[in-house]
């Protein structure tokens, strides 16, 4: 017989390995009614796009300046959908595909698949059927749902007609035309009380999309919570005991994910530091489909290990990619290890370029929302891509960080503008060199003047 306690214990468990399904799922389902981020409402199998770059009305946690959303929930119930993609000369753009258990498991775009046109087939778990004359790959979803997160590089508000151009170019279709129609997402059972509504939807979207192999062995044994059973929910009528037992799992199971997300300090780290995970998003070990890398390098290689790291990614930076297609670092202090504070003035001085395929930019964001900060000069980040830059002799740049705008024009064409308050920038660095991920290249600290 199970204790209160091992219940307990085991539903905190379930708790952290749910956790991205659950929220993933909440997502999608908010997306399709709601939109976020700047991006409208749409349905299944339909992309909807950001028709400008994000700026301080665009209240998104740490949302970027560098590109522009393009966004698909896809329903593969119905059966296979094909995916047009346009040409984008050479710009930057990623598609990256994203299951239910939020597993990136495949990449469309210029790092994975390059810039031509190109059709692609989205096909659901188990198909065996063959693809179209002309289909470039089969992307093989691991679940029935999966969302398409596209990005697509922009410049600034000048060349957004170039982008809303390209969006017209992303387009999703059935495979075969009158084909029955999707299933969406299942609803749990409206008679359970709120606070067991989580693990009413995890049983519900466990069952109706299951993860690989490995992972459903693991999750049997979850099945004294009565998050295997079918039919009837459990939790309508629940025993005390278990009651109990998943509310105090419930809250021990969040308390774990919320401490995760705060990594222990690092004596051995220099004051000023940028903090940078390249790859806190290689949870996925079973699902290596087109444009990911299959190698032991991007694989967490213990699999219990990966549940607490999939349920951070998914609190902290949910539809996030691999590190190989983009690396973030931020940081809160100087080089002092002081709090950075518009109050002051700091330069951040790029000896060499950080090292990128594509480009790299340094966004300023508020605390504690990590929204955009609103400026005179409508400038929120600036990067290798920023017109007027003034670079050094020796070719380093010195980027000046502060509230009001320098009066050196040079400073001023430089200048990255701060709040009044507390700030967190954040580097982000699209398809990052190999010594940006091997920590051999490390990104300079912001110093304080005066």
């Amino acid at each position: 017989m199970t204790s209160s306690n091992d219940l307990s214990a085991l539903a905190a468990d379930a708790y952290v390995y749910g956790y991205p399904l659950v929220f993933d799922l909440s997502m999608v389902g908010a997306f399709m009614t709601k939109g976020f981020g700047g991006l409208p409402p749409a349905p299944f199998n339909e992309f909807a796009h950001g028709d400008q770059l994000a700026d301080p009305s665009t209240h998104f946690v740490s949302v970027n300046n560098d590109t522009v959303y393009t966004v698909a929930q896809v329903d593969l119930s119905g059966g296979p959908v094909r995916l047009r993609t346009p040409d984008t000369a050479g710009a930057y753009y990623v598609l990256q595909f994203v299951d239910a258990w939020s597993n990136n498991f495949a990449y469309v775009g210029k790092r994975a698949t390059g810039t031509e046109a190109g059709e692609w087939l989205i096909v659901p778990p188990g198909w065996t059927g063959t693809p179209p004359a002309g289909a470039r790959g089969v992307i093989e979803a691991p679940t029935s749902v999966v969302s398409v997160v596209g990005r697509n590089v922009c410049d600034g508000p000048d060349d957004m007609t170039r982008v809303r151009n390209l969006q017209k170019g992303f387009t999703l279709d059935p495979l075969h035309p009158g084909s029955p129609g999707v299933a969406g997402l299942p609803a749990p059972d409206p008679g359970v009380p709120e606070e067991l509504l989580f693990f009413e939807r995890l049983r519900v979207w466990m069952a109706e999309f299951p993860p690989a192999g490995p992972d459903q062995d693991h999750q049997e044994r979850f099945r004294p919570l009565g998050l295997l059973e079918e039919g009837p929910s459990p939790y309508v009528n629940a025993a005390p005991a278990l009651v109990r037992a998943l509310t105090a799992g419930l809250a021990e199971g969040k308390a774990r994910v919320e401490a995760a997300t705060k990594e222990p300090a690092d004596a051995e780290r220099p004051s000023g530091s940028w903090e940078m995970n390249p790859h806190l998003f290689d949870y996925n070990l079973d699902h290596f489909g087109i444009g990911t890398i299959d190698s032991p390098q991007w694989r967490i290689a213990d699999r219990e290990a990966s549940y607490l790291v999939r349920a951070t990614a998914a609190r902290t930076g949910l539809w996030g990619n691999h590190g190989y297609e983009a690396v973030y670092a931020y940081t809160f202090t100087d080089a002092d290890g002081e709090q950075l504070n518009g109050a002051r003035s700091y330069t951040l001085r790029f000896e060499e370029p950080p090292p990128v395929e594509s480009f790299w930019s340094v966004t300023m964001y508020d605390t504690p929302d990590y929204y955009l900060v609103d400026n005179p000069a409508g400038r929120y980040s600036l990067g290798d891509r920023t017109p007027g830059l003034v670079y050094g002799e020796d070719g380093s740049l010195t980027v000046v960080i502060q509230r009001e705008r320098p009066d050196d024009p040079a400073e001023a064409a430089n200048w990255l503008p701060a709040p009044a308050g507390d700030f967190r920038p954040v580097i982000r660095l699209y398809t990052p060199g190999r010594s940006a991920l091997d920590g051999t290249y490390r990104l300079p600290p912001i110093v304080a003047r005066g």
